[in-house]
């Protein structure tokens, strides 16, 4: 995208259109065939997947709510684009070219997802938007933003690849300042359908033979632990809710992947839902992926009135290794002035 600064060229709205504190908000629908993907500027949300079962029958298999409304009062980062930093970062300070940044806390004494406002609270603008296509949202995040050093121009494209591919595009631009930057799409997952009930039955394959272990308050120690032969092997496919018993809660935690190429996509991950057939296969750019079961989900009011439960889906979010700016062995994620920082995720969907 060149220089990465942005303008807004134009916008269609698709439907339903909503006013928050005076700004326009819109939901925009991407259509091929019978796969279909709903999207709002709010957040950079995604609100539904629509796809086909090996039968025929289509299901809508993300959480969400049915209007704005839910995503203004959420707590879950329903199918919302987290950052300037997604995960955590402990104490909720790190040290940057000699000078100590301050955040702002939103979980205990640490910050989640880019703390109290992140960028999946935010209103972004509409650059393009191609119905059959893609769609680009933009979003310019200023210096000092929840403590984060320095401009930050940033964008995601969201766009249909083939058939029931969906891509995503993250970029982001410093201006400035030296910043970390780690943004990721944290989808709920449910192959049986969002109003389906749990995802443990569903089958799960990552492709990462190690974890960054955490510590009481979900902080990595730093370390990088083999999985295997843990409740944390998913090396084979296998029902999430094998092991998920052995955990004090469940799933929460970060998969180093395997394949370290920088230049072509990474394996991430696969999902089997034998009820429906529906498989998800996730690709990325990234080097991390988070596996988190949905453990705080309790009594949430979706769409439809349904509502959601503990375990109700699971999210893989790719991503840069959490609190990597506290910890030098951990894949930088500090993007300089003039850089741009570029994140690629590719979901294809299949049924049989």
């Amino acid at each position: 995208m060149g220089t990465v600064t942005f303008s807004c060229v134009f916008v269609v709205l698709a439907f339903l259109l909503a006013n928050v504190n005076g700004v326009e908000v819109g939901f925009y629908e991407l259509k091929r065939g019978d796969f279909s993907v709903k999207l709002t500027n709010y957040g950079a949300v995604i609100n539904s997947v629509i796809l086909p079962d090996r039968n025929g029958k289509l299901d809508d298999v993300v959480l969400g709510f049915d209007s704005v409304d839910g995503y203004k009062n959420d707590t879950t980062y329903f199918g919302a684009v987290v950052g300037r930093v997604a995960n955590r970062i402990g104490g909720a300070k790190f040290t940057l070219n000699g000078t100590t940044y301050h955040l702002v806390a939103n979980e205990g004494k640490n910050i989640l997802h880019g703390g109290p406002k992140g960028y999946g609270d935010v209103i972004w603008s509409v650059l393009t938007y191609k119905p059959d296509s893609h769609i680009t949202f933009t979003y310019e995040s200023f210096d000092g933003e929840e403590g984060f050093p320095g401009a930050l121009s940033v964008a995601v494209t969201y766009m249909l690849i083939e058939t029931n591919k969906l891509g995503v595009k993250f970029e982001a631009k410093a201006h400035n300042k030296a910043t970390p930057v780690n943004l990721a799409q944290h989808a709920y997952w449910n192959l049986g359908g969002h109003n389906s009930g749990d995802i443990l039955s569903h089958e799960l394959q990552i492709f990462g033979s190690r974890i960054t272990p955490v510590d009481d308050e979900l902080i990595p120690t730093g370390e990088l632990t083999p999985v295997k032969g843990t409740p944390f092997d998913f090396l084979e496919l296998h029902k999430i809710g094998d092991r998920i018993n052995e955990l004090p809660k469940g799933y929460d935690i970060n998969y180093a992947l395997d394949d370290n190429s920088t230049t072509h996509f990474r394996r991430a991950a696969e999902v089997y839902d034998s009820v429906s057939g529906r498989r998800l296969q996730l690709w990325t750019t990234a080097p991390g992926v988070q596996l988190y079961t949905g453990n705080l989900v309790h009594d949430v009011k979706g769409k439809g009135g349904y509502i959601y439960k503990e375990h109700a889906a699971l999210c893989l979010e790719t991503q840069g290794f959490p609190d990597s700016v506290n910890h030098p062995n951990f894949p930088s994620q500090i993007v300089n002035p003039g850089e741009t920082y570029k994140h690629i995720m590719v979901y294809r969907f299949t049924a049989h």
